[in-house]
Parts: C-alpha cells; structure tokens; sequence
C-alpha cells in the first residue's frame, strides 16, 4: 500500500519524528494537534475554548491540505489534562461537527507535549 505524507505550513510544523498525517488509500490518519499558532510556534491558550479552537483549526488545516473536511472525519481521539474542563472542550469541539459527528474518546492524562491543557487527532475517509 502506499502513503503519502501531508504537510502543510497552515498548521504547526511536527515537533518530534512524524508526519503531520499520512493519507493512506482513502483513509486519512491526523496525528495529534496542539494549540501552537503555525506562524509564530506560540502556544494560543488563554482560556481551554480558545486553545480548543485553536487545535480545531490546525485539524482543518491539515485536512484542508489533503482535500478533506471534517464531514471526513470518522474518528477523533481526544487527550486532557483536566476532565473538569470536558463540557467547555465538548462545547468548542461540537462546533466543528453540526451533523453526524464522528466516533470518539476523550481520555484524561497526567500531561501534554508543552504542557497544554488539550490535544485531538483523527481519522479520515473519502
């Protein structure tokens, strides 16, 4: 099978050995976003709406840059630092999907890369 890998300089460069995602047959696989601003390598956190946005907009970034949508999107894979703070990401996050949102997880853990509050990845498919 073969992959492609995709990039974009709309979302922040990775930060460590992956890809920004790597579109596989039909199926595209994100790896997880951070509220970094791609210009600026600044972390966008505020407050946890905010940085959630700003993670949702580096997802759309990339799924932009491979032709995707989040009407794509069939997964997503949500990781915290404080479950207290579920509802306002969830209120933030169900913005992107109107209609017929994608299957997911959302898991506390004790911490993030640059100590941010909130990261998402997901899965694609045309």
């Amino acid at each position: 099978m073969e992959k492609e890998i995709i990039y974009t300089p709309e979302a922040p460069a990775p930060i460590g050995p992956y890809s920004q995602a790597v579109l596989a047959g039909n199926t595209l696989y994100i790896s997880g976003q951070i509220a970094l601003d791609p210009e600026s390598g600044e972390l966008i956190n505020e407050n946890i709406t905010e940085e959630t946005h700003a993670v949702m907009k580096n997802l759309e970034a990339v799924l932009r840059q491979a032709g995707f949508g989040f009407v794509n999107v069939v997964k997503c894979s949500i990781f915290i630092k404080d479950m207290g703070q579920f509802s306002t990401i969830n209120d933030a996050y169900g913005q992107y999907f109107k209609t017929n949102p994608p299957a997911r997880e959302t898991v506390e853990v004790s911490r993030l890369p640059k100590d941010v509050n909130v990261e998402i990845s997901c899965i694609a498919v045309k």
